[in-house]
């Protein structure tokens, strides 16, 4: 007769019932406030280039490669003032400005400003916009 060990027993019933997966577990919310060139955060405030690589940790996050324009289109504040939020595509541009090129949607996220130089500023980022309200028309919540 075969003896089932408790390692066992656990790994197969981890298997069969498994815990809740990464979009169903509640992720920390980065802040509570962020600072936009406009009202809806759709102006990019600058243009960055990355100093360095980044690898992404989670899916609210840009992973980017030394080099890369970055366009920067909010920066948070308080306890997630470390870090920005933005896209390498340049799509999002022309999304906003009205006209659209192309069927695959931009992706925005968040990386650590210190790993960025602004280079260019579009539109000062002076508007205080809570992180649970609209960029580019769609509802968001940083983190949370």
């Amino acid at each position: 007769m075969m003896m089932w060990s408790p390692v066992l027993i656990a790994v197969i019933i981890s298997s069969v019932f498994p815990g809740p997966s990464g979009a169903e577990r509640d992720m920390p919310k980065l802040a509570d406030w962020k600072l936009c060139a406009d009202e809806e955060c759709s102006h990019p405030i600058s243009v960055a280039v990355a100093l360095q690589d980044y690898v992404a940790p989670d899916c609210r996050f840009l992973s980017i490669y030394r080099g890369q324009l970055v366009y920067v289109f909010s920066k948070l504040k308080g306890r997630g003032r470390l870090f920005w939020g933005g896209s390498m595509d340049l799509q999002v541009l022309f999304q906003v400005q009205g006209d659209y090129y192309g069927d695959l949607a931009a992706r925005l996220g968040y990386f650590p400003s210190s790993i960025v130089r602004e280079d260019l500023i579009l539109k000062p980022a002076k508007i205080d916009m809570k992180t649970n309200v609209s960029i580019l028309g769609v509802e968001v919540v940083v983190g949370g």
